[in-house]
C-alpha cells in the first residue's frame, strides 16, 4: 500500500474516532447543562434562603435539598452516559447498555478502591472520570461491532441484541475495564487532584492559561470539552479553583467579539451586528459556541484574540483563588463564586483584552481594497 492510501486511511480512521466521540458528548451535554443548573438554584436557594451554616446537602427535605438532588443525579448520569453514547455511535444500540454499564462502574470509588487494593495500587475512592468513559466507549463500540459481524446460529440471532451482546460484552470486557481502565484512571485523577490542590502562584498561572487556552481555541470542539471535562472532574472532588477559570475562559469569547464588532464595526459585515446581541448573551450563559461565526469567518486572526483573552482570565482567575461550585450557569451562578465581583471584573478584563487583540490584527476592509488596488495597477503595468 502506497504512502498517500496509508496517510488516507488513517485520517478517515481518526476522523471517525472524532466523530464517535462528538457524538458521544453531544448526548452528555444536556444532562451537564439540566444538573448544573439544577445544583445551581440548590445553592442560590441555600445561599438566599439557609442560614449559611450548612450545606444544602444536610438541609434534608428542603426545596434546595431536593433540586440538589437532581442536579447531582444529573451530574452523575453524565459520565456513563458520555461512554455509552461513544459506544453506539460504533456499534448502535447494543452497545448502549455495556457502554453505560461499564462506564458508571468504573465512576464508583469504593470498587475502585478495592480492585487497586487487589493488585497493590490503591486509589483511595478516586473515580476515572471522564477520560476512563471515553475509553470504555470505545473498547465496548468496537468489541461489539466485532460480535455482530460474526455469524451465529439463527436460533440466537433474536436474543443478540437484547441480551447476548450487552450481557455478554459486560461479562468479557469487566476484568479489562475495572484493572486496565478504571484502577490506572482513577491514580491519575487522584494524582492530578493532590497536585491541583497545593498549586500556588506561577503554577497556577501555567494551569489557568492553558486552561483558558484550551476553552477559547475550539469553542465547544473536543480541546474545549477536554478543560471542561478536567476541571468538572476536579469539582466533584472538592476542587472549585479550576471550574471558576474554565467558566470565565468560556465566557469571554462571545462577549469580547461582541464588544470588538461594536468598537470596530466597519471591520465586519452587517450581519455580525445581530451576532453580536446574541454573542453577549451567549457568553453570559457560558456558551462559548457564539463566538463560532467569527472565527469561521476569519479563523487566523479571530482564533489568536479569543486565546489571548480567555488565557490571560483564566490564569488570572487561578493566582487570585476564584472558586465556581456550579458546573454551569455562567452570570446566573455568579453569586456561587467566593468573590462575584472579582468573577465578574475578570470575565469583562478578558473580554476587553480579546477584543483590543483582534482589533489590533484586523485589517480594515478599506485598507484590504487599497492593497489590491495597487496591486492591480502594479500588474497592469507590467503587462
Amino acid at each position: 500500500m502506497s504512502k498517500e492510501l496509508l496517510e488516507g486511511a488513517l485520517r478517515k480512521y481518526l476522523t471517525s474516532i472524532r466523530e464517535d466521540l462528538m457524538t458521544g458528548v453531544s448526548y452528555m451535554v444536556p444532562f451537564v447543562t439540566t444538573g448544573g443548573l439544577l445544583l445551581a438554584m440548590a445553592f442560590a436557594y441555600a445561599t438566599f434562603f439557609g442560614d449559611g451554616t450548612v450545606s444544602v446537602f444536610e438541609t434534608t427535605g428542603s426545596i434546595g435539598w431536593f433540586l440538589a438532588q437532581l442536579g447531582t443525579a444529573g451530574l452523575t448520569l453524565m459520565v456513563p452516559v458520555l461512554g455509552a453514547y461513544v459506544a453506539y455511535s460504533i456499534a448502535d444500540r447494543p452497545a448502549i447498555a455495556p457502554g453505560f454499564i461499564l462506564s458508571y462502574i468504573i465512576q464508583q470509588g469504593t470498587v475502585l478502591e478495592v480492585a487497586g487494593e487487589a493488585i497493590g495500587f490503591p486509589t483511595a475512592t478516586a473515580q476515572a472520570g471522564y477520560l476512563g468513559a471515553l475509553a470504555v466507549g470505545l473498547l465496548v463500540g468496537y468489541v461489539v461491532s466485532y460480535i455482530r459481524s460474526l455469524a451465529v446460529p439463527d436460533a440466537l440471532k433474536p436474543m443478540m441484541p437484547v441480551l447476548i451482546l450487552p450481557a455478554g460484552t459486560v461479562l468479557l470486557l469487566f476484568p479489562v475495564v475495572l484493572f486496565c481502565i478504571g484502577v490506572p484512571g482513577a491514580i491519575v485523577n487522584q494524582w492530578l487532584q493532590r497536585s491541583l490542590i497545593d498549586i500556588q502562584g506561577g503554577q497556577a498561572v501555567v494551569v489557568g492559561m492553558l486552561l483558558g487556552a484550551m476553552m477559547a481555541f475550539d469553542m465547544g470542539g473536543p480541546v474545549n470539552k477536554v478543560a471542561y471535562l478536567f476541571a468538572f472532574d476536579l469539582l466533584r472532588a472538592g476542587i472549585y479553583e479550576p471550574m471558576a477559570a474554565v467558566m470565565i475562559a468560556g465566557m469571554t469569547p462571545p462577549i469580547g467579539m461582541a464588544i470588538a464588532t461594536v468598537v470596530a464595526p466597519h471591520k465586519y459585515p452587517d450581519t455580525m451586528y445581530e451576532n453580536a446581541k446574541s454573542g453577549v448573551i451567549l457568553g453570559l450563559s457560558f456558551i462559548t459556541e457564539g463566538a463560532i461565526p467569527y472565527a469561521a469567518a476569519d479563523p487566523l486572526r479571530v482564533i489568536p484574540a479569543l486565546v489571548t483573552g480567555s488565557s490571560v482570565a483564566a490564569g488570572l482567575s487561578m493566582v487570585v483563588g476564584l472558586t465556581m461550585r456550579a458546573p454551569h450557569g455562567g452570570l446566573f451562578v455568579v453569586p456561587l463564586s467566593n468573590a462575584p465581583a472579582a468573577f465578574v471584573g475578570i470575565t469583562l478584563l478578558g473580554s476587553l483584552i480579546t477584543a483590543v487583540t483582534v482589533t489590533l490584527i484586523k485589517p480594515d476592509p478599506n485598507c484590504d481594497e487599497e492593497a489590491g488596488s495597487e496591486v492591480s495597477s502594479i500588474r497592469a503595468m507590467r503587462n
